[in-house]
């Protein structure tokens, strides 16, 4: 990554994100905005991703996703929210972004998220998938159907699978003949992948999903 816009009116928030970005990507030039109306000025420098919140002065929520894709149609918008609003996030779904993170997500998952963002991928939490994938059938989901699984490699289904057991990354680094750092990105774009919020959380979901 090249470039970034980090957009969100809290500065704590734009610099934890900005320091993190910084540190997975040394080179990228990042660009910050506190409200829509300054992020849409940066974003016609069309940056290689823009990190957005979703409640900022100037537009509301729709609107100030909207004013981003217009000024930049091919940059992806990754939206870092605290909504839990499903009708707003399937509406935004609708028009183009490219995925949703929880700020209460750790910088790992963040990252992960990202780098899925960047590949061309895009990240929801479970939840959210299985409601798009419903808006996309054009059908409500019999009650208690099962979302459709995650995408997950093999490596990382074997990677979740350890993690469920109590392994550290240097004892799954270990069993599976890996470095210590490519188990950390393993699990990383596991978590994150099925929308989880840390290992615990990703142990109990790829056994509910099935995958392990």
């Amino acid at each position: 990554m090249q470039s970034c816009l980090i957009c969100d009116d809290h500065q704590l928030v734009r610099e934890a994100l900005a320091g993190a970005v910084a540190r997975r990507w040394p080179g990228a030039t990042i660009t910050q905005a506190a409200s829509f109306p300054e992020a849409w000025d940066s974003a016609g420098a069309a940056p290689d991703l823009c990190l957005a919140d979703l409640t900022m002065p100037g537009a509301d929520e729709r609107e100030g996703i909207a004013g981003l894709r217009r000024a930049a149609p091919s940059m992806p918008v990754l939206v870092i929210t605290g909504s839990h609003d499903d009708r707003l996030l399937l509406d935004l779904i609708a028009d183009g972004v490219a995925g949703f993170v929880p700020k209460t997500s750790g910088t790992e998952i963040i990252l992960a998220a990202i780098e899925l963002v960047l590949a061309g991928g895009r990240y929801m939490p479970p939840r959210v998938a299985e409601l798009a994938a419903e808006m996309q059938a054009g059908v409500e989901a019999p009650a208690g159907a099962r979302a459709p699984k995650p995408m997950v490699t093999p490596r990382q289904a074997e990677v979740l699978q350890l993690v469920a057991g109590g392994y550290s990354n240097k004892e799954i680094a270990r069993a599976l003949d890996l470095s210590p750092a490519t188990v950390k990105t393993h699990v990383a774009q596991a978590i994150a992948a099925i929308g989880a919020a840390n290992r615990t959380d990703a142990a109990i979901r790829a056994r509910a999903l099935g995958l392990i």
